[in-house]
Order: structure tokens, then sequence, then C-alpha cells
């Protein structure tokens, strides 16, 4: 349990800190929010999205796009009031200024990187934290 959640965690700060660097090279800057909002879509569409049974990958893509836009939309209601953080609304297709149809076509490819990194680093990573932290069984 205690693994499973030192897990979660570390791919969590993994996933805040990709989405962070990608503004940074993006946009030069970035928010705190971001972070949170990174590390969340990481799990998602890499943890749960990806694992969709039968579902093809162009649909899991499009699925972690949408789901991806629908978090950064709530985060920008919540966070994003004043627009400080972004601005969409010189874009094409906006929503509220908050997302826009360019950006979410974006995280088709990121969807794409989201779930190889993770199936790249889920199974390592237990078994590192599992010959890091095993109990001995005499004990």
């Amino acid at each position: 349990m205690i693994l499973k959640l030192l897990k979660t965690c570390i791919l969590f700060y993994i996933g805040g800190a990709g989405y962070m660097i990608l503004e940074f090279l993006w946009r030069g800057r970035s928010h705190g929010s971001m972070f949170l909002l990174g590390g969340l879509c990481f799990l998602l569409v890499g943890g749960c999205v990806a694992r969709i049974p039968r579902l093809p990958l162009a649909l899991r893509l499009l699925t972690g796009a949408v789901l991806i836009t629908a978090l950064e939309l709530l985060t920008g209601l919540l966070a994003n009031r004043d627009y400080s953080v972004w601005d969409y609304r010189n874009q094409l297709y906006h929503l509220q200024g908050q997302i826009c149809l360019r950006y979410s076509l974006l995280w088709i490819p990121i969807s794409f990187l989201s779930m190889w990194l993770y199936d790249f680093l889920h199974n390592p990573l237990e078994r590192r934290l599992q010959s890091r932290f095993a109990i001995d069984p005499l004990f």
C-alpha cells in the first residue's frame, strides 16, 4: 500500500515536472498550478486511458487529449480567472480564453508520449521500490 502510494507520488512528480518543462520550452514560463495539472494528467492518461481494453490507439490518444483539455479548462476556470497564467482569447476556436483548438490538438502527441513514458517507468520503478524497501521475511 505504501509502496503503491510512493510510486504514484513519484509518477505524479515526473508528470508535473514534465508538464512544466514543456511550458518553459514552449512559452518561457510556467505556473505552479501547471505542476499539479501535469501530474494529474500524467497519472490519468498514462495510468488509466492507456489501459482501456480493446480501444484502438487513435481513440486512446483522442481520449487523452480530451481529458487533458477538460482538466486544463477546469484549472483555468479556477486558477486563471484574470488570464495572468495564460490567455487564449486571441486564438481561433477558444472557450472563455482558457482552452483552444490549436493547443487541444497538441495534446494528442503529448498523450502518446505520456502513455509511452508511463509504461516505460511503471514496472522498473515498482521493482526498484520493492527491492529498496523489501521487508526481510525472517523478521
